[in-house]
């Protein structure tokens, strides 16, 4: 038992390691590496401070010089977490519908540098900072807290469903298997909705969110009853800690994040679809590339996934029913 214990302490300690590189090992590196910025000015003497400053900043943020009305529409489709609009005043031009880490970051680059032209010009009117599709904070927290709770619904309802099947012995039918992903996906994105009326009744909740969600939650159903359906309670042990991972990546913008969490885990998880569709839905951007990119990967996922909880398992025969195998693994036959 000594070596048991040594191998378990092993085990333990391993597991500790790996789910800390993953998870809190992403917060701890964040740092920025070529933020996309937009810095917008008009033709003449601000054109070429506008050069200036895209001069600045080195590998940490990455400078679009734009002419006016550009940024802002870059703005919108999120290729850039914030302009610099140059003028008098000298205005820092943010979105709510950004990932709340990308504009807190994106805010302190800009103000700084809005702060600094200001004082450059002499009588100048101190900077602005506008924000478009303002958020509050539970519009900030709800979509990536939403698609966590989306998981953690389906996870547990497909759980206990298998924890049922193999404690009963009976083998669900066809009609089982699907009432169970549909019946947690709805509920789910019932609850969801619930919740973040509570927290912030002014949330605009329409027809396009709850859509969006409710694709989520069938996207991550599927994933789940696929594997639980071909690893049995086995697969908690997959599923149970990408909960862990995903929403501490996801969390991120990818430019925030170091390359081997933006490449290895950032770049296919889930949970990021979720979250950002979900939020430019819901702070008024459905326009963004971001929830068209979202229902064809959650879209690609719900449909793999319920196909292969439809598929028929394995037969097993009448005599295997009635026939246990016993210990030695051999089945005796009588011949009469």
């Amino acid at each position: 038992m000594t070596a048991k214990a040594l191998v378990a302490g092993l085990i333990g300690a391993l597991v500790a390691a790996v789910l800390g590189l993953l998870t809190f090992g992403a917060q701890a590196t964040v740092d920025p590496d070529h933020l996309p910025l937009a810095v917008e000015a008009p033709p003449g003497p601000m054109s070429q401070l506008a050069q200036r400053v895209a001069s600045q900043g080195g590998e940490h943020v990455e400078w679009h010089v734009v002419p006016p009305g550009e940024g802002s529409r870059l703005l919108e489709d999120k290729e850039v977490y914030g302009v610099l609009q140059l003028g008098q005043p000298v205005k820092v031009l943010l979105s709510g519908a950004i990932n709340p880490g990308g504009t807190q970051v994106t805010q302190q680059v800009l103000t700084g540098a809005a702060q600094t032209l200001a004082a450059s010009i002499p009588d100048g009117a101190p900077p602005q900072t506008i924000t478009l599709h303002p958020a509050s904070a539970a519009g900030r927290v709800a979509p990536l807290a939403g698609s966590a709770l989306l998981w953690i619904a389906g996870l547990a309802a497909g759980l206990l469903f298998v924890a049922l099947r193999t404690r009963t012995g009976v083998k669900p039918g066809i009609a089982a298997r699907i009432t169970l992903p549909l019946t947690a996906s709805v509920l789910s994105v019932g609850v969801v909705a619930l919740l973040l009326l509570l927290w912030d009744s002014s949330l605009d909740l329409g027809w396009d969110v709850l859509g969006f969600m409710l694709l989520a939650a069938l996207a991550f159903t599927g994933v789940q009853g696929a594997l639980l359906k071909l690893l049995g309670l086995r697969a908690a042990a997959i599923l149970g800690p990408l909960y862990l991972i995903a929403p501490a990546v996801a969390g991120q913008v990818p430019e925030m994040l170091h390359p081997f969490y933006r490449d290895i885990l950032w770049s296919w998880t889930p949970f990021r679809f979720a979250a950002e569709g979900t939020r430019s839905l819901l702070q008024g951007t459905g326009s963004a590339p971001d929830v068209w990119t979202g229902v064809i990967v959650l879209g690609s996922m719900a449909v793999v996934g319920l196909l292969v909880i439809l598929l028929p398992g394995k037969r097993i025969s009448a005599g295997q029913e009635t026939e246990p195998d016993r210990p030695s693994g051999v089945v005796h036959v009588g011949v009469h």
